[in-house]
Order: C-alpha cells, then sequence, then structure tokens
C-alpha cells in the first residue's frame, strides 16, 4: 500500500466533464446530470484500498444523510484492472450492492476522468457549489486505518453543509491520504 496525499486541485476549478457509465445501472452520467443540486460531490473511490474500506460506511451515511437535501453524489474508480483486477465493474457492483450505495459508482477505463481531476488517490474527495466550482477537495475526517481516530467525516460534512447553506467553506483544508491510483502500466 503506497501511502499518497490527494494533489489539491485549485479552489473555484470548474469541474471537468466526462462522461462514465454507472456499474449498477448502466446508464452513462456526467456533471450535467448534477445541474440542478445545490452541491455535487466527486468521489475517487475503489474495491480494494483499505483506506476506503475504512470509511466506507460514511461515504453511504453522506448519501443517506445529504441526497434530499440538494447534494448529488457520484463515485468513480480509475484504477488500471490489468494489474488490480478486484476493482473491476463486477468487483464494484458488489461493493455498491453490499453496501447499499443509491449514488452512481462509475468506472473511469481509460483514467481520463482522474486525470482531468488531478485525482492520485483512494480515497480523494472533490464538492462544488451549484455553479459546479471546486470549493473542498481534501480528506473526510482525521480518522485513518489503526490510528484508533472515529470515522465521523467532519471535515467534508463541514463543507457540505456550508454548500448546502449557501455559505462559504473554509479554504484551510488538508489533502485526502490513501492508496496512490493503479495507473495503466
Amino acid at each position: 500500500m503506497a501511502l499518497t496525499e490527494s494533489a489539491m486541485l485549485p479552489l473555484g476549478t470548474v469541474a471537468p466533464d466526462f462522461r462514465l457509465p454507472d456499474v449498477v445501472s448502466g446508464y452513462y452520467l456526467s456533471p450535467v446530470h448534477f445541474s440542478d443540486r445545490k452541491g455535487f460531490l466527486v468521489m475517487f473511490i475503489c474495491q480494494h484500498c483499505p483506506f476506503v474500506k475504512h470509511i466506507e460506511r460514511e461515504i453511504k451515511n453522506l448519501d443517506r444523510d445529504y441526497r434530499t437535501k440538494g447534494l448529488g453524489m457520484i463515485a468513480i474508480s480509475s484504477n488500471s484492472i490489468l494489474t488490480h483486477p478486484q476493482d473491476s465493474p463486477d468487483h464494484l457492483r458488489e461493493q455498491a450492492q453490499r453496501l447499499g450505495f443509491n449514488f452512481a459508482y462509475c468506472f473511469d477505463e481509460t483514467q481520463a476522468v482522474a486525470k482531468a481531476y488531478n485525482a492520485v488517490c483512494t480515497p480523494d474527495f472533490f464538492l462544488f457549489d451549484a455553479d459546479q466550482r471546486l470549493v473542498y477537495r481534501g480528506q473526510l475526517d482525521d480518522s485513518r486505518p489503526g490510528n484508533a481516530i472515529p470515522v465521523t467525516g467532519k471535515d467534508l460534512r463541514a463543507a457540505i453543509e456550508a454548500v448546502l447553506a449557501d455559505r462559504p467553506v473554509d479554504p484551510n483544508q488538508k489533502p485526502s491520504v490513501g492508496c496512490n491510483i493503479k495507473w495503466h502500466p
């Protein structure tokens, strides 16, 4: 497991466009599908990463707590399935169904979306406002596998709540930490 910090895309960046298939429904999604939302959360995650496994239930809780309040969410896995077949669409679908994810979980086969977002680790979070401008990129909270800090989502939740209340998001943000995205060989 290679410990990697997120690259911290500049605040104010417009959500890079993409068109990716949801591994559960097969429908293709893009940022335009979330243009009616107060906020739009893009999460780069995967099935095998211990950092993602550590927080995956909190990811589900974010959807439960904010779905009806105006937050759109999408998860994307960009790992190479040549080197990590456990992150294939079939395994991602199983993860989504096992956890009861109610948001789209997409597979970025070419890795172009991860590169457009400058995503480098799993998990890596990008929160956009109603104008789809980046207002938060960073960690879920201070919890990591083995550090005994409870998973609460406090950092990301504070940003989401600010967006949903039309308040500015604190620009002092800590990078996410996780496994590096597994790039194609």
